[in-house]
């Protein structure tokens, strides 16, 4: 049974006029009432008492046409949750480290709609503990964190490397150098940032100590404020300079393993919005 034709014979029952039911269906009368007369023939019964002057519903036409009704209640009621499922379903929940992608976060949103145009984002604010833990426990989608190595349960895309500076306050003796190692900065007070996941503590080898104390820094964007505040040095990355300037740090080049931003999924997530996300990360990259 063609549902098209239960809507044009409820349409009917309302108008008790061809003329005036196709009209509302944007079909002529004719068309209309090949489907009406259709649907009585499928159905066994006549639904409706057609004479030059007049139409009206048979007895057996309003039992049939009140279940019509709920019928195409029914149905239009399952589309609607149809349509809200995959709605929801193509808005993703992104989870951002910091300063996420800099300044390739357009680029990744354009080749994502070039996939779907219709994917689009909520925004949640991760930090250098939970940023693995935010989409492996499903609070966010998509998260855009620092890649150290493996994690449980993830996928990464790589996105992007940059290099790693060192925050040290203006005043300190190594505002104006054009480049530090590691051996240069040793001995140096390091401000406790936390650093969760053990390959994110041998990357920040020497600032790791402290990054499990109490109070260690947990957001990427207060740490130049942080090294003003303390006189203290910590790492960072490159974009940072641009994302957190601060009139009273500087951002000094450190020699060392980069910052590499990764997008990181859910390994059992294959929806299709997720898909087009790693696609196009694969692209930008």
């Amino acid at each position: 049974m063609d549902i098209r034709a239960l809507r044009y014979a409820v349409t009917l029952a309302e108008e008790l006029h061809f003329g005036r039911a196709a009209q509302r269906h944007y079909i002529s009368p004719q068309p209309f009432g090949r489907h009406i007369q259709r649907l009585e023939r499928e159905l066994g019964t006549q639904l409706f008492e057609r004479t030059s002057r007049r139409v009206a519903l048979t007895p057996e036409g309003e039992r049939l046409i009140a279940e019509a009704r709920t019928l195409l209640d029914t149905a239009d009621s399952l589309t609607e949750q149809n349509r809200r499922r995959t709605a929801d379903e193509k808005l993703l929940t992104l989870g951002v480290l910091g300063f996420g992608l800099a300044e390739r976060w357009t680029d990744l949103t354009a080749a994502v709609h070039g996939h779907d145009p219709e994917i689009a984002f909520s925004y949640a604010e991760l930090d250098l503990v939970d940023q693995y833990e935010a989409v492996r426990s499903h609070r966010v989608d998509v998260g855009i964190v620092q890649y150290v190595g493996p994690v449980d349960g993830l996928v990464f895309e790589h996105a992007l490397t940059m290099p790693r500076v060192v925050v040290v306050p203006a005043r300190s003796p190594f505002a104006d150098a054009d480049r530090l190692t590691e051996a240069d900065v040793s001995d140096s007070p390091w401000l406790p940032t936390a650093r969760a996941h053990p390959a994110l503590e041998a990357w920040a080898s020497p600032a790791a100590d402290g990054s499990h104390s109490r109070g260690a820094l947990r957001n990427p964007a207060a740490i130049p404020s942080a090294v003003v505040t303390t006189g203290r040095i910590a790492l960072h990355a490159e974009a940072a300079s641009r994302f957190y300037p601060h009139p009273d740090v500087r951002f000094v080049p450190l020699d060392g393993p980069p910052v590499e931003i990764a997008i990181a999924t859910r390994a059992t997530d294959d929806r299709h919005a997720i898909t087009a996300v790693r696609h196009a990360t694969r692209f930008l990259g």
